[in-house]
């Protein structure tokens, strides 16, 4: 695979920054309402906003099924913040009716950093990168289990909240509590694209 063609699920969410990196990167970035548009995408990145509005969207849009399908398919997957609840296998403090996509051997807490501090700013170390990266937190969820095929890649470092893991990969699958869009640091969304790319390179 050359040039792959990353999706970012469009119906919530802050999607415009989300393809502004990645067109930056090199990659045809596309915004994905419906499923055919999904089919034409070698991975998906599903942001930040409001997990609930998210899924009953993906519902009413008829994606929630084939978004479940290609994820389950091995379609390499990155969420962020809601992105992180919508790939998450079990939620906790989320509404009576939320459903997510799954995939992730994980348990996040939804809005876990409200009650302390609702939005933050701060540095992070990186699995694999050598220099912190600048982490957005807004109204952010972090993870409080992880499975045994879990990599925890960055927890925070310090504050009432140090030691929580706030980013996770596994297999073709990453997620950040955090905004990495925000900032115009390309690194994290880098490391999704080499996963799409070593994906292709596999399947095709």
């Amino acid at each position: 695979m050359t040039t792959p063609t990353i999706g970012v699920f469009a119906l919530q969410g802050d999607v415009r920054e989300h393809l502004r990196v990645l067109t930056d990167l090199g990659v045809t970035a596309v915004p994905v309402r419906r499923p055919a548009e999904l089919e034409a995408c070698d991975g998906l990145v599903i942001p930040g906003g409001e997990s609930t509005t998210m899924f009953k969207l993906a519902r009413a849009f008829d994606l929630f099924e084939p978004l479940q399908k290609r994820i389950r398919g091995g379609m390499p997957t990155f969420g962020t913040c809601a992105g992180m609840i919508m790939l998450a296998d079990r939620v906790v403090d989320g509404t009576a009716d939320q459903e997510t996509l799954g995939g992730l051997d994980i348990t996040v807490r939804r809005n876990a950093f409200g009650r302390q501090v609702d939005s933050f700013e701060g540095r992070l170390d990186f699995a694999g990168l050598d220099e912190p990266v600048h982490a957005v937190f807004i109204r952010a969820p972090w993870v409080e289990q992880v499975g045994p095929g879990v990599e925890v890649l960055a927890r925070v470092g310090a504050g009432e909240a140090a030691g929580r893991i706030v980013a996770v990969r596994q297999g073709h699958l990453m997620a950040t509590s955090f905004h990495p869009e925000v900032d115009g640091d390309g690194r994290i969304h880098r490391v999704f694209v080499d996963l799409v790319v070593s994906a292709g390179s596999t399947t095709g």
